[in-house]
């Protein structure tokens, strides 16, 4: 950092659990939300990025049948996914998917879940995975943070 540039402010993580199927420690997620925030804002991306300019992000836990509609609504995409983005700093998971990834590639819910979080703010800080070569990156870049904050 120059001695002419100032430190990007942190957004507010908050964290609410709105789905009763998969219980979710929503204190936890919100501490590592806080720290992953702060990791993703460190890394070299274009200025300017939503993340920098947020002042709150809200991560919402939801069901599978509430992110299928949303999926649908705004991506035009029929049945659920992992977590969706909104660039004005609201990441919705799906605890069901959560759950049944986990046990796909053998992790805690817990990993699984953090892992969406930094998706979501990877997302926020400019970061796409929409081609292959972007996707590495950004796989790359969330398995750095993961790896860093890992308890």
């Amino acid at each position: 950092m120059s001695a002419t540039s100032k430190p990007v402010a942190s957004p507010k993580i908050s964290v609410r659990n709105i789905q009763r199927a998969i219980p979710v420690n929503a204190v936890d997620l919100e501490k590592f939300g806080g720290r992953a925030v702060r990791r993703c804002l460190v890394l070299h991306q274009r200025k300017g990025t939503e993340l920098t300019r947020l002042r709150k992000i809200f991560i919402w836990i939801i069901s599978d049948r509430r992110m299928a509609y949303l999926h649908r609504q705004f991506l035009d995409q029929t049945g659920s996914t992992d977590v969706l983005t909104f660039e004005h700093g609201e990441i919705f998971i799906s605890a069901e998917t959560a759950r049944r990834n986990a046990r796909v590639f053998g992790n805690p819910v817990t990993r699984e879940m953090r892992l969406y979080v930094v998706h979501g703010l990877l997302h926020l800080h400019g970061f796409d995975d929409r081609t292959k070569a972007r996707a590495r990156k950004m796989e790359k870049a969330q398995r750095r943070i993961l790896r860093e904050l890992a308890d």
